[in-house]
């Protein structure tokens, strides 16, 4: 792999910052530069860095694939105005659930959504635009990750041999991809990003399609929102690394009302991590896991069963698909 790792240890939060702006503007020039704003640590700070070198030649985008969290799209669009970052607010959920239908293999669900992506939402908006330049959020696991074939993640273009100006009509410039999470949510805090941003949980590029096993359909992309919202809530206070919920694709045997009841199955994870690349499950206390059990299984419609996951990365991986 080429991309070499700076350490959180190594980092210079002050210097790091200046050096990218100072890339960034020279790359762009007095040109017009995307970035994508997904909301999450890693594209939040892209976007500071860029508003930083290119001000109002800047054109930031939030894309609603329809795979967000509850109320994630607007909110986040609030919040960088409060920072005076304009965000328009894409709705591309059709061309995403069209392009995931009757997917159920984990690789060609990320390609679907790297084609929806790249190849459809970001190359219209280039186009429209008249940008050739996309900013994005990859980070050092992401690279490494795909780069072993452990899981492709969907933002890996050019270390997988894909050209994404040939392929696009768009250079893809990645700020962050010698960096791992801990060290970009230090320079989240000082380009002045609210806690809540630097300091969330993450959550993955394909968003809730990577915690929907099987085929991603809206009905089930629901099931998996509302179970987050709920895990989100309970574990907030926990320290812990990241948590979240997955949909299983098979139903299970389940009682209401002292009867059989075929159902959902909701999966939670949560866990001690600093960089992503190993990670261990955390304890939960038996209440929080019995609280955790209660609300999913009533305010989640259809859902019989939650389980928990008690396995270290490896061999599992922190997401399920």
């Amino acid at each position: 792999m080429d991309v070499k790792e700076i350490t959180l240890e190594e980092l210079d939060t002050e210097r790091f910052i200046a050096e990218k702006v100072q890339e960034i503007s020279s790359e762009v020039d007095d040109r017009v530069a995307i970035s994508a704003l997904s909301g999450g640590v890693d594209s939040a700070v892209v976007t500071m860095l860029a508003h930083q070198a290119l001000g109002d030649r800047l054109k930031t985008y939030f894309i609603d694939s329809g795979l967000m969290r509850a109320g994630e799209p607007e909110h986040i669009v609030s919040v960088f105005k409060k920072l005076g970052v304009p965000v328009e607010l894409i709705d591309a959920q059709e061309t995403f659930f069209d392009a995931l239908k009757g997917q159920t293999d984990p690789e060609e669900k990320r390609h679907a959504i790297t084609r929806s992506f790249y190849g459809d939402v970001f190359a219209r908006l280039v186009r429209e635009s008249g940008s050739k330049f996309l900013l994005q959020g990859t980070n050092y696991t992401d690279v490494e990750e795909t780069v072993a074939g452990i899981k492709r993640q969907h933002n890996i273009l050019e270390q997988l041999g894909i050209n994404p100006e040939e392929a696009y009509g768009y250079r893809v410039i990645e700020p962050l991809i010698q960096l791992r999470k801990s060290s970009i949510r230090k320079l989240g805090k000082a380009l002045g990003l609210p806690e809540e941003i630097y300091s969330r949980p993450p959550f993955p590029g394909p968003a809730l399609a990577a915690r929907v096993m099987g085929e991603v359909t809206p009905e089930r992309v629901r099931l998996v929102r509302s179970a987050t919202t709920i895990v989100e809530e309970e574990l907030a206070q926990s320290g812990a690394f990241q948590y979240l919920a997955i949909l299983h694709e098979d139903r299970v045997t389940g009682i209401r009302d002292g009867k059989r009841d075929y159902g959902y199955q909701i999966e939670v994870r949560c866990w001690e991590s600093t960089d992503a690349k190993i990670g261990s499950p955390t304890r939960l206390a038996n209440k929080v896991l019995d609280r955790l059990a209660e609300r999913i299984t009533t305010e989640v419609p259809g859902v019989v069963s939650v389980t928990y996951n008690i396995t270290k990365k490896p061999p599992s991986t922190i997401e399920a698909v």
